[in-house]
């Protein structure tokens, strides 16, 4: 009985200790799982706290900054451009812009220094040809419709009547139209006259004309007085004018002078 009661007991006591024997190993299992989390805890949010600025931004947020720049491309394209508003903004513009206000301001102040010297600059004594008031040889613009800016002299071959746009041109003598353009060189729309008058050889050129206002052609023949253009800017010009040549016998002369002597 006693050794029954011994085995019995050595039974219930070997159960025990199985049961202790298999708890430790579990309760070693979970604190390291404990201290696995409490470290991944720690070192996640420090980690992702030290990636590149570049890698942090999101597909969204390029989406977003990609559209924003659309929608400013959009909007500067939006309103219709309209080119009476712009203004010279380049060197080139800005240097031909001042071109041309100083050459208009020198052929203002041509205008003036001619009008008051124009029956003294040059000695007319030889240009008579006709009769005055004969009607040989007519003015090329009507009178009082037209003042002098400058004339002969400093390579410039003749008189530069001013006059508003659409004046009308009329051939100063009768003759032979030698050469008409839309674009004769520094000319512009030309037309040039062969002339006989007084028994001498007479070359007229009417320069500067309206594009498309010439009234005649080439080798066509016209009277004196008749119409054969209106007064334009084409060519070097920077105003409305008639630039007026006279050649005698092949040698310039004064053209305002010759007129005066020969029409009156």
């Amino acid at each position: 009985m006693k050794k029954s009661e011994d085995r019995a007991v050595a039974r219930r006591t070997g159960g025990k200790n199985g049961t202790r024997s298999i708890a430790k190993p579990m309760r070693s299992v979970a604190i390291f799982g404990a201290v696995g989390a409490l470290v991944a805890a720690v070192a996640l949010p420090a980690y992702a706290a030290t990636k590149p600025a570049e890698a942090a931004t999101t597909v969204q947020q390029l989406a977003a900054v990609d559209a924003q720049s659309l929608v400013v491309a959009s909007e500067a394209t939006a309103a219709p451009l309209d080119r009476g508003t712009f203004t010279a903004t380049t060197p080139e513009e800005i240097e031909k812009k001042k071109a041309e206000e100083a050459a208009a301001a020198r052929a203002a102040e041509a205008a003036k220094a001619a009008a008051a010297s124009t029956s003294t600059s040059f000695n007319t004594a030889g240009y008579a040809l006709v009769a005055p008031g004969s009607g040989e040889v007519r003015y090329p613009l009507p009178l009082g419709s037209w003042n002098v800016s400058r004339t002969v002299g400093g390579g410039h071959n003749g008189a530069d009547m001013l006059a508003p746009a659409g004046t009308p041109i009329y051939a100063a003598a009768a003759g032979v139209v030698r050469a008409s353009a839309e674009s004769i060189g520094g000319y512009g729309v030309c037309v040039m006259l062969d002339s006989v008058v007084g028994g001498q050889r007479v070359q007229t050129t009417y320069g500067h004309m309206i594009y498309g206002s010439r009234q005649v052609q080439q080798g066509q023949t016209v009277e004196a007085g008749q119409l054969i253009g209106y007064v334009g800017s084409t060519g070097r010009s920077t105003a409305n004018h008639l630039h007026f040549e006279v050649w005698v016998n092949g040698g310039l002369v004064e053209p305002i002078g010759w007129l005066g002597a020969n029409a009156g």
